[in-house]
């Protein structure tokens, strides 16, 4: 488990530090977001992932690599959205959205630990396509949870499935890396 333990960290420290940088660049405008706009990045982001996966064509010259990082990012700042329904200003302070982040990082880890500990680390056998598609069918239920307006009878709420879209979308990363 040390293993997954260090590539899962490797792999957010590289995400957090692009999210830093970024929010020195640009601030928090992401805040203007609602949360079925970042799905909807997400879901791009995914999206073109398939196409390249299935065409082997990458027109646009950024990597499946970035694509995956970009969904990590996002989904970070779809739990903020979604959990922290207090903070009302647009423009977080720097320290403060790197806090968020650091905040729900770790949850997001923690999550990875439990449900790691039950699978048996599948994941590890598993095809980043794989992975791929559940991140857009997990991309789908958030959409249906969304036009429900957040409503579920049975199911988890919409922050388990973006948890859950990150931690595969960080299996895909240490995949990915490992193959080069």
């Amino acid at each position: 488990m040390s293993q997954t333990t260090l590539e899962y960290t490797n792999v957010i420290n590289v995400c957090r530090e692009i999210f830093s940088k970024k929010t020195k660049d640009y601030g928090t405008a992401w805040r203007i977001l609602r949360p079925s706009s970042l799905t909807d990045q997400i879901f791009i982001k995914a999206q073109r992932i398939r196409t390249i996966q299935e065409t082997g064509v990458n027109k646009v010259g950024e990597s499946i690599e970035d694509e995956f990082i970009a969904i990590i990012n996002y989904c970070i700042m779809a739990i903020i959205q979604v959990s922290e329904k207090e903070l009302t200003d647009l423009e977080l302070e720097i320290d403060l959205a790197n806090y968020l982040y650091e905040k729900y990082s770790k949850e997001a880890f923690e999550l990875m630990i439990r449900k790691n500990h039950d699978y048996g680390e599948a994941w590890r056998d598993m095809r980043v396509s794989s992975l791929t598609d559940l991140i857009l069918m997990k991309i789908l239920r958030v959409k249906q949870i969304e036009d429900n307006n957040g409503s579920t009878i049975i199911s988890e709420g919409i922050d388990a499935n973006y948890f859950d879209m990150l931690n595969y979308s960080v299996f895909a990363m240490i995949h990915l890396l490992k193959d080069k």
